[in-house]
């Protein structure tokens, strides 16, 4: 195998450098920021996502750490359940839970396994060449806290730069951007493609120490408004809300702000945000790539997760497609395809689940309290009715299952002094 440069060490940037570490790649992951700390807030991992991280030796390790989804479902504001379900329900259909954990957590099991040095931090990606693979980095400050990174050998010596950084170059055999929503990569790639669209939507999360009610996580919905609660291991509750406002909002006591929005909802809420310190509650505008993108990769370069199909949280799936996809890379690449073969595998995948997603936001926008009322019987009846039908509208997403060639161990390395 070659040498891959990934670019962004989320958690789907950490995972495509696992698996393809595992295959025998040598990894260089560049991160611009000072540490892999993730932001506070809380995740649940699907059944197919559990399939993918069980490839790379992380599944099992994730469910141990993980507050396991009991009972489930959506609520109205009031309280009044409008679809609820059970684990063992869902993990008999789809061959396993959904498990919910601090996103924490599951970036740290995932650097765990990477070799030393592989992540480099405070290092900025200035530029990609799609058809050498050149990669163009500024590194700012510590690189790492173990030592040199090990790709500094292969990289052009460090130019005079502005005083602010050195600047370096490396070639690779294949680059993942794994850069987020506002990808420069993808902006660079595709200069064309509109970019991530605001889907109206508002959003905060924030963690909860001794929240939420043990092996119950809901979603409840009220006009335009979402809150939902997911209890984790240790005692903490996830929280996230959404509200149909203007993009560009913000500021202030946002945990006031969400008192005033969901303080007259039905119990725990208002006893959550109570106990919920100010400090700790985020708010982001909530953006998608509502225009696919015409490939998820160019000459050398592929897209990953965000970059590639930035989605709404209607679904669940956004951390999840970006395990899928990493794990898919690294199949295709340890097969000896090229990107288009990994474009082939996930483009029509990802872009269906990014516009299902986007269909439940409009339908949690809804504000008319007549709409409102014949969105939540449609939902009802639909369940009470024709359960079999309302359970498997998922299949296709929860059921999927990852490629089958077996991972190459890692290979031995040199001792260092």
């Amino acid at each position: 195998m070659g040498r891959a440069v990934v670019i962004g060490a989320g958690i789907g940037g950490l995972t495509a450098a696992v698996a393809l570490q595992r295959r025998g790649w040598d990894v260089t992951v560049f991160e611009r920021a000072a540490s892999l700390e993730p932001v506070g807030s809380g995740l649940a991992v699907a059944a197919n996502a559990l399939k993918a991280l069980d490839t790379i030796g992380v599944g099992d390790e994730i469910r141990e750490l993980s507050a396991i989804q009991g009972e489930a479902g959506i609520r109205r504001a009031d309280g009044r359940w409008l679809v609820k379900t059970t684990e063992e329900a869902a993990s008999a259909r789809h061959g396993d839970s959904v498990v919910l954990l601090r996103r924490a957590d599951l970036v740290d099991a995932l650097s765990a396994r990477l070799e030393p040095g592989t992540v480099r931090l405070n290092t900025t990606v200035k530029e990609v060449d799609p058809e050498t693979g050149g990669v163009i980095f500024e590194t700012r400050g510590p690189e790492t806290a173990s030592g040199p990174h090990p790709a500094a050998d292969h990289a052009t010596a460090p130019e005079p730069h502005d005083g602010t950084g050195r600047e370096s170059q490396l070639e690779a055999e294949l680059v993942v951007a794994a850069d987020g929503i506002h990808s420069p990569v993808r902006a660079a790639l595709f200069p064309g493609h509109p970019g991530p669209r605001y889907a109206g939507v508002t959003s905060w999360r924030l963690l909860i120490p001794g929240g939420g009610v043990p092996g119950q996580a809901f979603e409840s919905w009220g006009e335009g408004k979402v809150f939902g609660v997911m209890p984790l291991a240790g005692g903490l509750a996830y929280c996230y809300a959404t509200d149909a406002v203007p993009a560009g909002g913000g500021g202030g006591d946002q945990r006031a702000e969400l008192l005033r929005l969901f303080g007259d909802w039905h119990a725990p809420i208002p006893a959550l945000l109570a106990s919920a310190s100010p400090e700790n509650v985020l708010r982001n505008d909530v953006h998608h790539l509502a225009t696919p993108l015409p490939a998820m990769h160019r000459g050398k370069v592929v897209l990953l997760g965000d970059a590639a199909h930035a989605m709404t949280p209607n679904m669940g799936q956004g951390a999840c497609q970006a395990i899928e996809d990493a794990v898919v890379l690294a199949h295709v690449a340890g097969t000896g395809a090229g990107p288009a073969a990994y474009t082939a595998a996930r483009l029509e995948r990802t872009t269906g689940i990014v516009a299902r997603s986007a269909s439940i936001c409009r339908v949690t926008r809804l504000r008319n309290p007549l709409a409102v009322r014949l969105r939540d019987a449609v939902v009802t009846l639909t369940w009470r009715l024709a359960p079999a039908r309302a359970a498997g509208a998922m299949d296709d997403v929860l059921g999927w299952t990852p490629p089958s060639t077996p991972a190459k161990p890692p290979a031995p390395q040199t001792p260092t002094s």
